[in-house]
C-alpha cells in the first residue's frame, strides 16, 4: 500500500506524459480524494444505518457511544489520506520516516481521543441510570471523575507516543514513578480525602438529602465535595467535615430507615383490678389499628415495679420519617390518656406511703 503513490504517478507520465512532480501532486490528489470519499461513506453509514439501529434498542448507550466516536474516525480516514499521498513522493522521500512517526502519533493521538469520549459517555448513561432509580448525582464527582480518567488515558498516550520517538521508556516509568510519589507523600491527605469521596460515590454510605447522625451531630446532607461534606445541623450551622474522618467513624443515615421499631412503657398503679389490668392490652391494640402506618408487634404486662404495675408495648412504623413517627406517637399517648380516663385506670408515678405502728408499750 505504501507504492501507491509511486504507482499512480508512473502511469500519468507513462500514458498521459506529465512531469514527475506534477503526476506526484495529481497522484496524491487522487489519493487523498479517495480517503476523503471513504470516510466520508463510512460516516454516512453510521449516520444513516448504525444509528438509527442503535435508536431501535432500548437503551440509548450504543446511540451515544456511535455518536461520539463518528467523528474522531472521520478524522482517522483523512490522516490515513494524507499519510498515503504523501509518503512516496519522490521529492518528500528524506521526510518519509517523519510522515510516519507524525501518522502514528497522530493516529495515537485520535485513538486516545476515541476513548476519552466512550468513557465519558459510560459515565453519564451510568449517572443517568442512577437518576431512574432515584438515586442523587453528584454532578461534581462526576467532573472529575471524568476529568481524571481523561488525564490516566493521555498519560498513558504521551507514553506511547514517547516509545515511538525512540525515548527509553524505563527512564520516564522510574522518573514518572518518583515523582508520582512524591507529589502523592505531599498531598497524602488531599489523596486521601478525594479517594474517599470515590468511595463515596460508589459505596454511597449517604446521599444529598439524607439525615444522617455523625458522633454528637445530626443533619442534613447538603453537599458532597472532593475534600469535605458539608451537613446542615439541626441547631442551623453548617458542619465541614473532611471526608476522611467522614468515613473512619460510625455514622447512621436515617434516610435509608424504611421500619422503625417503637417500644415504649405503660406504668399504671398498684390499686387498678386485676380485670382492667387484662383490657389494657386490647385498648393498645384498638388504639393502633385505626393507624395506617403502625403494626402492633405485641403488648405484655412485664414487670411488677416498685411502685407500679409496667406494661411494654411494641410497634412498627412503616415510614422513616421522623416528624411522622412523633405524630402518630403523639396519636396513640392521647388515644390511651383518654381510653384510660373512661376505665378509670390511673397512671403510676413515684410514690411512697409510710405506715406508722404504734408502740404497745406506749399504748
Amino acid at each position: 500500500m505504501l507504492s501507491i503513490t509511486l504507482t499512480l504517478s508512473q502511469l500519468l507520465q507513462q500514458y498521459i506524459g506529465l512531469s514527475q512532480i506534477i503526476s506526484e501532486i495529481i497522484a496524491f490528489a487522487i489519493i487523498f480524494s479517495l480517503a476523503m470519499i471513504i470516510a466520508w461513506i463510512g460516516h454516512s453509514i453510521f449516520k444513516r444505518y448504525l444509528c438509527r439501529w442503535a435508536a431501535k434498542t432500548e437503551t440509548n448507550l450504543d446511540d451515544e457511544i456511535l455518536k461520539n466516536v463518528r467523528a474522531p474516525i472521520f478524522l482517522l480516514g483523512i490522516l490515513f489520506g494524507l499519510y498515503y499521498g504523501l509518503v512516496d513522493i519522490a521529492s518528500l522521500q528524506a521526510y518519509a520516516q517523519d510522515f510516519a512517526t507524525a501518522f502514528t502519533i497522530g493516529e495515537i493521538l485520535v485513538v486516545a481521543f476515541i476513548i476519552t469520549r466512550i468513557t465519558n459517555v459510560l459515565i453519564s448513561w451510568y449517572a443517568e441510570q442512577r437518576e431512574k432509580r432515584e438515586k442523587n448525582v453528584s454532578n461534581h464527582l462526576l467532573f472529575i471523575l471524568k476529568k481524571v480518567l481523561q488525564l490516566v488515558v493521555y498519560v498513558f498516550a504521551l507514553v506511547i507516543i514517547l516509545g515511538v520517538l525512540g525515548q527509553d521508556l524505563s527512564g520516564i516509568v522510574v522518573g514518572l514513578g518518583v515523582g508520582g510519589i512524591a507529589i502523592a507523600l505531599a498531598i497524602q491527605n488531599i489523596l486521601s480525602d478525594a479517594l474517599t469521596a470515590f468511595s463515596i460515590y460508589f459505596d454511597r454510605p449517604f446521599e444529598l438529602g439524607d439525615f444522617v447522625v455523625v458522633g454528637d451531630y445530626a443533619g442534613t446532607v447538603t453537599k458532597i465535595g472532593i475534600i469535605s461534606t458539608r451537613i446542615q445541623l439541626l441547631q442551623g450551622e453548617e458542619l465541614v467535615i473532611s471526608n476522611k474522618n467522614l468515613i473512619s467513624t460510625s455514622l447512621r443515615n436515617f434516610k435509608k430507615l424504611k421500619k422503625r421499631r417503637i417500644a415504649f412503657d405503660i406504668k399504671v398503679t398498684y390499686d387498678t383490678s386485676a380485670e382492667k389490668l387484662k383490657k389494657i392490652p386490647e385498648i393498645i391494640a384498638n388504639i393502633l389499628k385505626d393507624v395506617k402506618l403502625a403494626d402492633l408487634d405485641r403488648v405484655h404486662f412485664r414487670q411488677l415495679d416498685d411502685f407500679s404495675l409496667d406494661f411494654e408495648v411494641v410497634y412498627y412504623i412503616k415510614t422513616g420519617d421522623y416528624n411522622k413517627y412523633m405524630d402518630i406517637q403523639q396519636h396513640i399517648n392521647y388515644g390511651i390518656l383518654e381510653e384510660f380516663e373512661k376505665q378509670k385506670i390511673g397512671l403510676a408515678y413515684p410514690t411512697q406511703k409510710i405506715f406508722y405502728v404504734k408502740d404497745r408499750e406506749a399504748s
